[in-house]
């Protein structure tokens, strides 16, 4: 039997989509894309994270929809998008420029908001024609880009080789999730959220996470193992904002201080106290309010600005 991969109701309960669509990789990798509200208003493109899918983001598409264009894509092996032998930030980097290839017109800009595994795939694209084209600006949610597993807390051990070497088996276990159960909840709960975090907050990540084939979490949990993207932040010159949980175990507050000490144009960091990984559902009102401060100016203040030389 299929096992559930979001929940149905609540607000963390994915919208229908207003349409859907692939794009089509570099590679041939067919990625499933959602957009939801208006075709004609400013564009939203959201990136999730490891183990997750679109459903991720349903409480900023609901927000959001009602006066901009979401666009939301499953990573390869994510979701309905299949999986693929490529597992690489170059592969996420071609996904992202597919995507945003796909669903913009030409020389049309939006805001890119990418949550832990979906940051990063910003970070690995930020120096692509497709990304530069397109990007008005940024939200970096809950990621960081290099020493994730040497920085990780989710093990309650000194910092070091020990820690390290033991962090990186518990977070590439090949052992499978299994069904969504209390104890389940609660490993999730302390691993990726929050002491606070409501139960449909964790119901919602719960179903999300364990939907996520074993092979497909094994699989990119090497790659973020040995992540390496110091230089896609140096060439993210566009303005971005970052959102981190106090209580990330995942990327602790120390990878959004080092990002913000490296990025171009950092517009500042929002700590979230007592918050965990998962923002976009642990801080729902929060995210998609950055995201609207971001469209309106970085977006909408840019479409109707009259040429000097027509306003004299």
């Amino acid at each position: 039997m299929s096992r559930r991969a979001h929940v149905t109701s609540g607000p963390y309960a994915p919208p229908a989509a207003a349409r859907e669509l692939t794009a089509l990789s570099a590679d041939g990798t067919r990625l499933h894309v959602e957009v939801h509200g208006p075709e004609q208003a400013p564009a939203v493109v959201l990136a999730h994270g490891w183990t997750c899918s679109t459903a991720f983001w349903a409480a900023q598409i609901r927000e959001l929809s009602a006066d901009h264009r979401v666009i939301a894509y499953d990573q390869r092996g994510h979701g309905r998008t299949p999986a693929s032998p490529a597992c690489t930030t170059d592969a996420l980097a071609d996904d992202l420029e597919a995507v945003l290839t796909a669903t913009l017109a030409p020389g049309e800009r939006a805001v890119i908001a990418g949550h832990s595994m979906g940051g990063m795939t910003v970070m690995a694209a930020s120096g692509r024609p497709a990304f530069a084209a397109h990007a008005a600006a940024v939200l970096l949610c809950s990621t960081g880009s290099a020493r994730l597993v040497d920085e990780s807390t989710v093990l309650p051990l000194r910092p070091g080789r020990v820690r390290t070497r033991l962090t990186h088996r518990v977070l590439g276990t090949r052992a499978p999730l299994g069904p969504v159960t209390p104890l389940a909840r609660r490993i999730l709960k302390y691993a990726t959220m929050g002491r606070a975090s409501a139960p449909d907050m964790v119901e919602a990540c719960a179903h999300i996470v364990h939907a996520c084939p074993r092979a497909v979490r094994h699989a990119w949990s090497q790659v973020l193992g040995t992540l390496d993207l110091d230089h896609g932040v140096r060439e993210l010159r566009v303005p971005t904002e970052i959102v981190a949980g106090t209580a990330d175990r995942l990327t602790p507050p120390v990878h959004a201080r080092t990002l913000a000490a490296a990025l171009p144009q950092c517009l500042g960091v929002t700590e979230l106290p007592g918050v965990g990984h998962m923002t976009p559902i642990e801080a729902p009102g929060l995210v998609a309010g950055r995201i609207r401060a971001l469209v309106a100016a970085h977006v909408t203040a840019h479409q109707h600005v009259i040429p000097a030389e027509e306003s004299a």
